[in-house]
């Protein structure tokens, strides 16, 4: 009988082959300890010299690292030695092809080595952690969506428009047209708004942003949902409810994951909507209270700034109703007091930055177009269509995208974001 690592509970007492690869080998005396991986997950096998003879007991110990093979023995409880709660009493091994000169052992290695060997990095146990628990993000991110009602909607990633400006874009050619890589689908976004309610979207966006921050990635990934008669509040309310369900998500489904990267569980047991709000002027107001003199109204926050505000709160905080002048073209401004826009940015706990940002986007076709033109965007060709929607049957509506790399940093809390990612692009870095 095949099984997986994953499955190897349900066969306590009972002879199965795993496909796998030896991740690491220990052995003392006439015992070799096999540690085995699959891809759903790690397990030791054990070879008893007693039990399987001189020839396959030499052959275990002579296994090298990521060798490839067929394993047969029973299944049996561990007495709760690891987190799977079981091994296999190994009865045979096949080998499928041994790995020569395996470059990443078990001692420690640089960064840049790792990054180097990032297609290999990807087999160690950490690594596989902070990906089963992206992949759980998803999952989330989907389960939470569609209880919601919203539909999965995917805009296009070459487009003729950028919602925040071309400055940080990647340029291309689209035969005899200027085109970029996709910042955000959210104008798409909005569109699909007017005709399905409430969307979402899930993809790759990309910034040509020169930036070398353990918080910043050339390409990453964005969940971006819009939202058809949303007012700001109401955006909101389902930022935190999201970002609540991704948490508990976690905690419930990759408990062995964050546990095995070290992560502080208390801390994301209190994740809990309502979240904390704050407006830009009150949070400048504290910063200042807190030394930070380099800090002026009109100025957008660094890291230490938003650390500072996250550090005031243990949960996700929002910073509200920022100055109108520095946020995007789109933004509903705030009718209760001009100068300032309907928006939130959502920034996470211990230092890890925003992870959401979001607003009320403006309905009113006049008010959208003055405010495109002061953006000298071109409203005869590449944002004619995103005019229109204002013009045939406008509503008030909300959206946000929040990044799942950073998100995934967060709640693992791993320190870097090119952790979270299986093969990053950074500033210097396209391969591999």
């Amino acid at each position: 009988m095949k099984s997986t690592i994953r499955d190897v509970h349900k066969h306590a007492g009972k002879e199965v082959t795993i496909g796998c690869w030896l991740a690491n080998k220990r052995s003392s005396g006439k015992i070799a300890f096999l540690q085995l991986r699959d891809g759903s997950g790690f397990m030791q096998g054990v070879v008893v010299k007693e039990a399987v003879g001189e020839e396959l007991f030499q052959k275990a110990k002579g296994l090298t690292q990521e060798t490839s093979m067929w394993v047969t023995g029973v299944i049996k409880e561990d007495g709760g030695r690891t987190a799977l709660g079981h091994e296999m009493e190994i009865s045979n091994i096949e080998v499928i092809h041994e790995a020569i000169d395996y470059p990443i052992t078990p001692k420690a290695h640089g960064t840049d080595f790792l990054m180097d060997n990032r297609h290999l990095w990807l087999r160690s146990k950490r690594q596989h952690a902070v990906m089963i628990v992206r992949n759980e993000l998803i999952r989330a991110t989907y389960e939470f969506f569609n209880e919601e009602g919203f539909v999965k909607i995917d805009p296009p990633i070459l487009t003729g428009s950028a919602p925040e400006g071309t400055t940080e874009l990647f340029h291309t050619k689209y035969f005899e047209e200027d085109a970029y890589l996709s910042q955000s689908g959210q104008l798409y976004m909005e569109a699909a708004a007017m005709a399905l309610g409430k969307v979402f979207s899930f993809g790759p966006t990309f910034r040509a942003e020169k930036s070398k921050t353990r918080r910043h990635l050339i390409e990453f990934w964005m969940m971006e949902p819009e939202m058809a008669f949303y007012d700001h509040e109401m955006n909101l309310q389902v930022q935190e409810n999201y970002v609540t369900h991704l948490v508990k998500s976690a905690l419930k489904n990759c408990r062995p994951e964050l546990e095995l990267l070290g992560r502080d569980l208390s801390v994301l047991e209190k994740i809990e909507a309502p979240f904390p709000r704050i407006r830009y002027t009150e949070a400048i107001e504290f910063l200042k209270e807190q030394g930070f003199d380099d800090i002026e109204f009109g100025d957008d926050f660094g890291a230490p700034h938003e650390t500072a505000i996250a550090n005031a709160h243990a949960r996700p905080v929002f910073i509200t109703h920022w100055p109108k002048d520095i946020k995007p073209f789109y933004m509903k401004e705030d009718p209760e007091n001009p100068g300032f826009v309907l928006c939130d940015d959502l920034i996470a706990p211990e230092g890890y930055g925003e992870i959401i940002g979001g607003s009320q986007r403006e309905d009113d076709y006049e008010k959208l177009l003055t405010e495109m033109r002061a953006h000298n965007l071109d409203e005869s060709d590449a944002y004619k269509w995103y005019l229109e929607t204002r013009k045939f049957g406008s509503v008030p509506h909300s959206g946000f995208g929040l990044g799942l790399e950073r998100t995934v940093a967060w709640i693992t809390g791993v320190e870097h974001v090119r952790e979270t990612i299986p093969f990053p692009r950074l500033l210097n870095r396209l391969y591999p």
